[in-house]
């Protein structure tokens, strides 16, 4: 079994409403390479998913988002879902570890709504992202680039469109961050 992120943290910030295949299965293919996965959130206890057309799963929190640090994960995993997404672009703590994580350089996935975390002014500094049109503007205003690919990877960010491309994604963010957690650990 392949543990080449064994030791590496990561952060999967969501809130009630999350696309739950966009975190799911990218968090399994994730714990198969030996990282430790945290589920932070603006809920307390449990956060419940959204699956198709109506309410999902219920899946333990963590931590509460307003006591996470960016400093304590590796990498970060942004699911979409418009009520997640919403409630999460409400809180200063989102913009604080989302801030820290494109300040740092350190790894980003963001899928379908949670590319619009991202959009923090003056952070993206020229990243190249896949956006739906609803939040081109905001991402180039944050100082981002917009491709009208669907997945992009650029760096230290893996962006996709949405569900159609959650294959892709999975296996763009294990590549990234398996690559990224290696240049890491040799660091």
């Amino acid at each position: 079994m392949d543990q080449s992120l064994a030791g590496k943290s990561i952060a999967i910030l969501v809130s009630n409403g999350f696309e739950e295949a966009e975190m799911t299965e990218p968090q399994r293919a994730l714990i198969k390479t030996g990282a430790t996965l945290r589920t932070i959130s603006t809920e307390t206890g449990l956060v419940n998913g959204w699956h198709g057309k109506s309410w999902g799963h219920y899946f333990p929190v963590d931590k509460h988002l307003s006591e996470a640090l960016g400093a304590d994960f590796d990498m970060l995993l942004l699911p979409g879902g418009e009520r997640s997404v919403a409630k999460l672009q409400q809180s200063a703590h989102t913009r604080r570890i989302v801030g820290h994580f494109l300040d740092a350089g350190k790894p980003i996935a963001a899928i379908d709504q949670g590319i619009q975390l991202l959009a923090i002014p003056g952070k993206l500094r020229g990243r190249l992202l896949a956006a739906p049109e609803a939040y081109r503007a905001d991402l180039t205003a944050a100082g981002g680039r917009i491709s009208d690919e669907a997945l992009v990877v650029d760096d230290i960010t893996v962006s996709a469109l949405g569900q159609d491309q959650l294959n892709e994604f999975v296996e763009a963010v294990v590549k990234l961050f398996t690559e990224l957690g290696s240049v890491r650990k040799a660091a």
